[in-house]
């Protein structure tokens, strides 16, 4: 016994061609595999590099873009009407979200230094206004999609009426400048009975020069001529209080007014005053931050949706027209304060119905 304990412990110290037993073999190869292997392979689980990740985000959305392409050219060619639907919507989208989060933006500046609406720049206030809007409409549409399966009509209801669903970042561009007609059409109807209730009210001026004033303006009116700055700020004091201040306007006055600056007639004469009140402060705080900004330094695409959102079909005038016709727009904002604000709602018909160039 002592012999064979000698044996193996020289076996084990040197080496020896004596065999192990099975189970010393397997542990010998275990240890061996161990050392051979270990050191590699945990370096390849735990000690990942941070070159091997970015070229694997790289490789996924190169892949996922190529993948995106070929997914576009099979829908223009298969079904080119779908893929420019496709094509809009998605564009959108994107210019929906970029709003969202310009808006959001503003918002937190003006949370953190503590700045009122109209104390911000122009173009930050015109966002801001028109993201309300379509926020407003696009409510609406997920409000219609809540119940189950609805989603599929909203859909349907999306593509067959897409001016009274749809914001103007989903219309084509032959959509945008329909529809812009259209609506500027739906204006046009209550013209006729805004200038007749000025005509009616000329017996209740007091004062005989604001008579003559307010007579003279109207005859321009139905012979087509457009009026001056001068003609309209000469009645400021009819607009401040009775008979045609925003306090004193009559129920079917204020409809007309609504349906002339694309706001919903159908609500009770409380909500409508506050609603013109609201939105007639909303333009004339738009038109100070304007005038420091100054007409030359927007771009033509801001003039005629400046001027469409003031009464004037811009649409089918050209450019320096525009601006000009701005310009008159904003003499006569500039100088009225906010008691005459009814003056300046009643400029939306006075300034654009005999413009020229407004006809089509």
């Amino acid at each position: 016994m002592a012999l064979s304990r000698v044996c193996w412990a020289r076996a084990a110290l040197w080496g020896s061609a004596v065999p192990p037993g099975p189970y010393v073999a397997r542990k010998l190869q275990f240890v061996r595999s161990g050392l051979a292997w270990g050191a590699p392979r945990s370096s390849k689980l735990h000690v990942t590099p941070k070159t091997d990740v970015k070229s694997l985000i790289s490789y996924v959305a190169t892949k996922t873009k190529v993948i995106h392409e070929k997914y576009h050219r099979f829908l223009g060619r298969h079904f080119p009407r779908f893929y420019v639907l496709y094509t809009i919507f998605m564009k959108g989208l994107q210019m929906l979200w970029a709003d969202a989060k310009k808006a959001r933006r503003i918002k937190t500046n003006m949370w953190k230094h503590n700045v009122k609406f109209h104390q911000l720049s122009y173009r930050e206030m015109e966002h801001l206004r028109q993201f309300r809007r379509d926020v407003n409409k696009c409510l609406f549409l997920g409000i219609l999609s809540i119940p189950p399966f609805a989603n599929y009509l909203v859909f349907l209801l999306m593509y067959l009426f897409p001016r009274q669903l749809l914001i103007q970042h989903f219309w084509t561009p032959k959509q945008q400048i329909d529809f812009l007609d259209i609506y500027h059409a739906l204006r046009n109807q209550s013209h006729p009975e805004i200038l007749s209730y000025l005509e009616r009210v000329i017996p209740l001026i007091s004062d005989a020069g604001l008579q003559w004033h307010m007579t003279e303006l109207c005859s321009k009116m139905q012979r087509g001529t457009h009026p001056s700055k001068h003609d309209i700020l000469a009645l400021r004091e009819c607009f401040s209080d009775h008979p045609l201040g925003m306090n004193q306007l009559q129920a079917l006055q204020m409809r007309a007014l609504s349906r002339a600056m694309l706001l919903t007639p159908y609500l009770p004469s409380v909500l409508l005053r506050h609603r013109l009140k609201t939105h007639t402060t909303v333009i004339h705080q738009l038109d100070q931050a304007l005038a420091k900004l100054g007409i030359g330094q927007l771009t033509a695409q801001e003039v005629k949706s400046a001027c469409y959102l003031r009464g004037l079909n811009s649409t089918h005038i050209a450019e320096e027209r525009c601006r000009t016709w701005l310009g008159e727009w904003l003499q006569i904002s500039c100088s009225l304060k906010d008691a005459e604000l009814s003056l300046l709602l009643h400029s939306v018909v006075l300034l654009s119905i005999n413009y020229t160039g407004t006809g089509r």
